[in-house]
């Protein structure tokens, strides 16, 4: 074998190997989730992040790949569905006329670079899933992620990601902060809105009731994996072995997650009185979701103080929301959409011009407002079109198919009412 051949299988075997960690990060996300809310409720929920990655898979491989990475203006427009067309492969020497130029960078096979993208695709809708729990139809839950993630985070991912406007305003996100994180965030925010609190959830007068999950030991664990499979979510991106670069970005995704569980376990702490395991986790999230867009672009030293900010700012997130009276069971909004955007800011506060080929230094490197300028207009554009879109999706689903479950339904526990079984039969549903 060549030394080309050998760096195109090196690069494919990393590539495909960091997408099986985020593929896992399902398993993260469902436990999370489940342990967050009532037992009555637990199996719903499961299912739910079971089933939306092979709606994701099927969705983005008919359709949304080809939207989202062949070559057009506002979308992808010259094709791609069901992978057809030609890709080109610069580091194995082959010239071909290729649709999907956005790709080029890497040399890995088409079908590796789908798999990589397919992963970040189901990421996004398993956000929109914690928002919503505990109150709405499966059947609407899954019509709205075959939409959001074969046609709306296509299109907007293709303006990043696929070489479309933001991305030729000089606007970068590494991992998807933007791309991924903000951008399901605001669906999920539409989603909270669109179907309303739990009942009983903010009484008529008064503090807002607290409505406590089931099962600490599933939120450690999902936590957990979720923190392991960032090491393919970020450093992955590079979708080459390149040695500097991925040990860099693990570092500085680890260094800002550590920071963010530090500060918000003792901001918790300081507020309530008493450490909050549950915001403990939120805040190693919300850490990890602010330096995705960064991770390449940043020192550590930098993602330290990202993480440090991120684990107060969810905190206080979730009590904003709350007085808005939103009702985030999981706290998804806090975590995915506030810090996607702060994440994706603190690449024009934080970056260091020329890593990964950074454009300009940050704000706080001399850098003045080069690159926090498009980073904005991406947080702006990509924010109207994920919440607009959404909001107009969930407003139609309900009037054709309904989102929320009855009252007495939503009293019985959707795993009875809906799935028709219970996570813990020996131990009631409630």
């Amino acid at each position: 074998m060549t030394a080309a051949e050998l760096k195109v299988g090196a690069d494919t075997a990393w590539t495909i190997l960091t997408a099986f960690l985020v593929f896992f990060m399902n398993a993260g996300f469902g436990l999370i989730e489940a342990g967050l809310c009532r037992r009555k409720n637990a199996t719903m929920i499961l299912s739910k992040n079971f089933v939306v990655f092979a709606i994701s898979t099927l969705g983005f491989f008919f359709v949304g790949f080809g939207l989202m990475f062949s070559d057009g203006g506002l979308i992808g427009s010259a094709g791609g569905w069901l992978l057809a067309g030609a890709d080109n492969s610069p580091a194995t020497g082959e010239s071909y006329r290729g649709i999907f130029h956005a790709l080029d960078w890497t040399g890995v096979p088409l079908l590796a670079k789908f798999l990589f993208e397919l992963v970040f695709c189901g990421t996004s809708a398993t956000i929109v899933s914690g928002s919503v729990n505990e109150r709405m139809k499966y059947s609407s839950f899954l019509v709205f992620s075959l939409i959001l993630t074969a046609v709306m985070y296509p299109i907007s991912g293709h303006w990043v990601w696929g070489g479309g406007f933001l991305w030729q305003a000089g606007m970068r996100d590494f991992s998807g902060s933007t791309v991924v994180h903000s951008f399901g965030g605001w669906a999920a925010l539409a989603g909270a809105i669109v179907v309303g609190p739990r009942l009983g959830r903010y009484p008529a007068r008064g503090a807002p009731a607290t409505i406590p999950g089931h099962q600490m030991g599933y939120v450690f664990l999902g936590g957990m994996i979720l923190w392991l499979g960032w090491f393919g979510f970020n450093p992955g991106s590079t979708m080459s072995v390149d040695p500097a670069a991925i040990a860099r970005i693990a570092v500085t995704t680890n260094l800002s997650a550590c920071a963010a569980t530090l500060s918000a376990t003792l901001y918790s702490w300081r507020r309530h009185g008493h450490p909050d395991f549950s915001l403990t986790v939120n805040g190693c999230l919300a850490g990890l979701v602010s330096i995705t867009a960064p991770c390449a672009y940043v020192t550590p030293e930098a993602s330290i103080l990202i993480g440090a900010i991120a684990g107060v700012t969810v905190i206080e997130a979730v009590k904003f929301f709350d007085w808005l009276r939103i009702d985030d069971p999981v706290g998804a909004t806090s975590v995915h959409l506030v810090h996607g955007v702060f994440g994706t800011l603190c690449v024009g506060l934080f970056g260091v011009k020329g890593l990964s080929g950074l454009p300009h230094d940050g704000l706080f490197r001399g850098g003045g407002f080069a690159q926090l300028w498009p980073q904005l207009e991406a947080v702006l554009a990509v924010g109207a079109f994920s919440f607009g879109a959404s909001f107009i999706v969930w407003r139609l689903l309900d009037r054709v198919m309904g989102l929320r479950v009855s009252a007495a339904d939503e009293e019985l526990g959707l795993d009875v009412a809906e799935m028709g079984m219970e996570a813990y039969p020996e131990s009631g549903s409630s």
